[in-house]
Order: C-alpha cells, then structure tokens, then sequence
C-alpha cells in the first residue's frame, strides 16, 4: 500500500517561488513512489526511505532549476513592461513637445521683429511673459499641459503680428495721403516726366511740406541705425542730391549698385535717378515729427543702415508701370538690390520709389 505524506498547509507569507518548490517536490515524491509500488510494492524500510531521499534531493535541484527559470522569465517581463511604459509616454508627448517647440520659434521671430512696430508695448510684454512660461514648464509638463502652453503662445503671438499689421496699415494710409500732395524735384540725371494735358496730373506729384535730402556720414557714428561713420560709407560716382551731397551708402552696396547702374544704363539709355539714400538719425527725427506715422520710428530705418534707396517719385519715369521699375525688379536682385515685399503693389506699404540692398 502506498503512503503518502501528508504535506503541511502553506504559510500566508511563504513566497510564490517556496510554493513552487513544495508542491513540485510533493507530485514528483508521489509520481516516485507510486511507480515503485507497481513495480513490486517497495516496503517502507530504512533502505527505502533511503532511496526516497535521494528522489527528494533530485526532485528538489529540478525545482529549483525551475525556480530560476520562472525568476528570469518574470524579470524579463517586467523590464519589457517598464520599457514599454517609458516609450509609451514619450510617444504621448512627443507630438505636442514639438507643437510647443514650434509655436515658441516662431513666437520669438515676431518678438525679435516686432520691436518699435507697435502702437502699444503692453501686446509684446504679453508675448514675452508667455514665452517665459512657456520655457520654464516645457520640460515637465505632461501632454495636455504642453498643448495649453502652444496655445497660449499662439495667441499671444498672434496678438502681436496683428499689432504690427494695424500699425503698418495705418502708416500706409497716412504715407498714401502724403505722397499724394508730394512734390520732388528731380534728381539730377533724372528722365524728364512725359508732357501731360493740364487736365493729366498723373505723372506729376505735388508735396505741400517740408524737403528732406540724403545725409552725410556722422561723424564720430557709433555705427548703429543713422550713426554710422565715415569709414562705413561711401558715395556713387554717377549724381549727387539737387543740394550737391553725394549720395553714400555702405561701401558693399555702393559697389553693387555701381554694377546695376552700368548695366540699367546699357538697358534704358540713361543713369538711374536717385532721390535719398543714406538717412542720419537727426534727420529721421525731423522726418518723424514733420510726417508722422508715414515716417519710420527713428533708428529703424532702412536708409539709417546705408542699404537703401528711394528713386525719384515720378510715377511716368519709376512708377508701378513704367520701363525702369520693370528692369529694376527683374534684374536688381542678380545685384543684391530688390524691392521689398512688403513696398510692392498689395504689399502693406506699397512704395514703387523704394529698393533695399540685401547682398
């Protein structure tokens, strides 16, 4: 008859690995002795419980080679697990990380740009407390927080952009008034404006305030928007103002504009007119007060930079139509020189008069 050891009841705080073991050991004893008892009905003699403890032993180094195993194939498991989480979240992440990302680039171009183009300072203040935020949560927000901070960048940006463009138009408008009273005289070597019936004014502006001509370099400029020195500039050799001042600009431009003029004089048969070029900050002041919003913000000019020109504001010679705007715009550019998108017909600030050197 076969014996079978009862086994003790586990304890609640045995571990998973020890229950494994027990039972292990338990069926494999019992498998044992029950094929001892068919072969012959082992007698429970000390020489059998011999025999038993060896087949204990045997069974016990294969469970726990088993332990091992399970050990491993569960460590293993977790690791997959926690690695999987660690992707997971950053897959969660990464689509409104790289939104915000954006958002902050762009906002920090505008900011950059904005300066000095806004009625009120209070709209680019906002931006920048926005961005601050922004970059100061960015790297431990979670995904929804991440899309709050994109927004709220985005708005703000927004806000500023639309500052800028209200201004612009505003300064367009004003500038379209002015120009429409506008008188120049024109520039020495400057084409005659066709002869126009007395009903026909097109091709004549009028100006009812007061002229302004090119400046010279500043001395003791300290290089910055209308303060640049001697050493900075220098002047074209073809015309000067119909006061006599050379028309200076920085050296590179002046050498690029030299090319343009010789081949627009091969072109159109005459020297390209020039109106105003180098403008001093003293001089943008005066520009300001006299005109307004149609004038820029002193030491923002284009013409304080040296890298801009205004040709006479003769609509038959240099207008939107005409031959010499035509080649200007077309060709300019292989010279560095282009009309600025922003001065162009539908432009915020049309300005057929207006080129800008950009190397």
């Amino acid at each position: 008859m076969v014996r079978v050891l009862p086994c003790p009841a586990p304890a609640e705080s045995r571990p998973p690995e020890a229950e494994i073991r027990r039972v292990a050991v338990s069926v494999l004893t019992a498998a044992s002795l029950a094929l001892g008892a068919a072969a012959g009905g082992w007698a429970w003699t000390a020489e059998r419980r011999g025999d038993e403890a060896a087949l204990r032993d045997a069974a016990e180094s294969r469970v726990a080679a088993v332990a091992l195993a399970v050990d491993a194939d569960r460590s293993a498991a977790a690791a997959g697990t926690a690695l999987l989480g660690t992707a997971g979240a950053a897959a969660v992440q990464a689509g409104p990380r790289a939104a915000l990302d954006a958002a902050v680039a762009q906002a920090h171009g505008t900011l950059g740009s904005s300066a000095e183009r806004v009625d009120d300072e209070a709209v680019r203040e906002a931006l920048a407390g926005v961005l601050g935020t922004a970059e100061g949560e960015a790297d431990g927000a979670s995904a929804v927080r991440l899309r709050a901070l994109a927004a709220d960048v985005a708005v703000a940006e927004r806000a500023v952009a639309e500052a800028v463009a209200a201004r612009e138009a505003a300064q367009a408008a004003a500038r379209a008034q002015a120009a429409a009273a506008r008188p120049r005289t024109p520039a020495p070597g400057a084409p005659a404006p066709a002869a126009a019936p007395a009903a026909d004014r097109s091709c004549v502006t009028t100006y009812s305030g007061p002229a302004f001509w090119t400046s010279v370099p500043t001395e003791g400029g300290d290089g910055s928007n209308g303060r640049l020195p001697p050493s900075a500039l220098s002047a074209v050799s073809w015309t000067r103002d119909s006061q006599g001042t050379p028309f200076y600009l920085r050296q590179d431009a002046t050498a690029a504009l030299e090319r343009l003029n010789a081949a627009f004089r091969a072109a159109l048969g005459h020297d390209l007119a020039l109106d105003l070029t180098y403008r001093d900050y003293d001089t943008q002041v005066e520009m300001r007060a006299a005109l307004g919003a149609v004038a820029a913000v002193p030491g923002t000019s284009s013409h304080g930079t040296g890298l801009a020109i205004d040709v006479p504001e003769l609509p038959c010679a240099y207008g939107w139509d005409s031959a010499a705007r035509a080649w200007l715009v077309a060709n300019g550019p292989s010279y560095g020189w282009v009309s600025p998108t922003w001065a162009r017909q539908g432009g915020s600030n049309p300005e057929y008069w207006h080129y800008e050197y950009r190397g």
